[in-house]
């Protein structure tokens, strides 16, 4: 079943291809650059300085959607990580580590790494291996973990507003140049734009049809407000969505040709089969008006927002609460009971990923909790968002198949 295909599709590729040109670039003709997550990052004060970022997450989402994952994994077997260690780690070792990485050409070695600790402490480990195999300084952000009503207190404000200083004077050793406050508040602005666009485009899919799957979709927009973020590119391209979506909630239109069924789903895609496993839902005219993995770089649809008046201490806020790997199983639940409720769902799909400790550790229970008390329909399944090893399509489509069967029936019952 074709999905709608737009403005929004063409003008994603276009700037993360634009992006990857840089890259290559700055490999050849020594611009600065660094490494970095994409969780609750600090990109902004990186383009600053006119560092350019690199993400090996990004990286290793594309070496599996181009099938090229399963031999770097197993290289990093080979070297010693577990079977059982991220993937995303594991992919990523095998490229840097192995025979390509940065010394293809494509991908700069970085001038240093910036290890925004949030919340997956095997994060911590990936960047000291790679920083030690480069021969690079590492920078170390601690980002307090846990806040259970949401807010940072002052103190932890201060604490990493303290440690961005400090990779401040990094960027300043590596760059020659002096940190200058009105540019990061210019780039502040334009995070504030792009997430003000990324909240509305997301507002747009509480109206039926939805006017783009915010699972599958939303990928396509990922890059731009975690890659990008900080950059005219960025803010342009949520400009363009929001007129794009809106234009279609006007005319009724959605991804798919009938929308029959409306979803919320939490966990990463199976990315080495990311086009058959979306199409398993969209045999069933499933669409994801919502998704938790969509807000791994920050949670914007709430409300937050860079401010450049007080642009070192909303970065940290953006790191400390404002993005989904820093907070809590309760907190994680009440995202998604917010998302169910608002967004007018009719199931959850739970996609647990086999070496994501960060996204499967619960999910068990997370299920039970959604079917049982809350009395919302949650499917469980289970692959890899890196490894095509844990990926089993005729078991996969006999689960969904069955999956929304059920709820069919569900919705003839109640029409009777």
């Amino acid at each position: 079943m074709a999905e709608y295909q737009g403005v929004v599709h063409t003008k994603s590729r276009e700037i993360m291809s634009a992006w990857y040109d840089r890259l290559a670039a700055a490999a050849k003709n020594g611009t600065p650059s660094a490494c970095i997550m994409i969780s609750g990052n600090c990109v902004e004060i990186l383009r600053s300085f006119d560092i350019e970022p690199v993400f090996p997450e990004v990286n290793a989402l594309q070496l599996a959607i181009r099938k090229q994952s399963l031999p770097l994994i197993l290289k990093a077997e080979e070297m010693g990580y577990s079977s059982d260690n991220c993937a995303y780690v594991k992919a990523d070792a095998g490229y840097t580590f192995g025979e390509g990485g940065p010394s293809d050409g494509k991908i700069p070695v970085p001038n240093f790494l910036v290890c925004n600790f949030v919340g997956c402490n095997v994060y911590i480990k990936w960047f000291e291996h790679s920083a030690a195999f480069l021969g690079v300084p590492l920078v170390m952000i601690d980002v307090p973990f846990l806040h259970p009503d949401g807010k940072p207190t002052e103190g932890d404000v201060r604490y990493v507003v303290a440690q961005l200083r400090k990779l401040i004077e990094t960027c300043e050793k590596v760059t020659g140049k002096k940190f200058d406050i009105d540019r990061l508040r210019e780039i502040c602005a334009l995070s504030a734009r792009a997430g003000a666009g990324w909240a509305r485009a997301k507002e747009l899919c509480q109206n039926t049809p939805a006017p783009f799957d915010a699972y599958f979709d939303s990928i396509n927009m990922m890059g731009p407000i975690n890659v990008l973020r900080g950059t005219k590119d960025a803010a342009d391209f949520f400009d363009a969505a929001v007129k794009e979506y809106e234009e279609m909630v006007a005319a009724k239109k959605g991804p798919l040709a009938q929308e029959k069924f409306r979803i919320v789903v939490e966990g990463p895609p199976p990315y080495p089969y990311y086009r058959q496993f979306r199409d398993l839902f969209a045999a069933w005219g499933a669409v994801a008006v919502q998704s938790t993995y969509s807000t791994v770089g920050g949670i914007w649809e709430w409300g937050f927002r860079h401010d450049p008046k007080r642009p070192l201490e909303s970065i940290a806020e953006l790191m400390l609460v404002n993005n989904l790997c820093n907070r809590s199983l309760l907190q994680r639940y009440e995202q998604i009971k917010r998302y169910v409720e608002e967004w007018k769902a009719d199931a959850l799909v739970i996609h647990s990923v086999k070496s994501c400790r960060l996204f499967s550790a619960g999910q068990g229970d997370m299920r039970d909790y959604f079917a049982n008390q809350l009395g919302v329909p949650t499917l469980l399944v289970e692959s890899d968002l890196e490894d095509p090893r844990y990926y089993a399509q005729a078991m996969m489509k006999n689960r969904i198949d069955a999956f929304f069967e059920s709820l069919e029936h569900r919705k003839l019952l109640r029409r009777a």
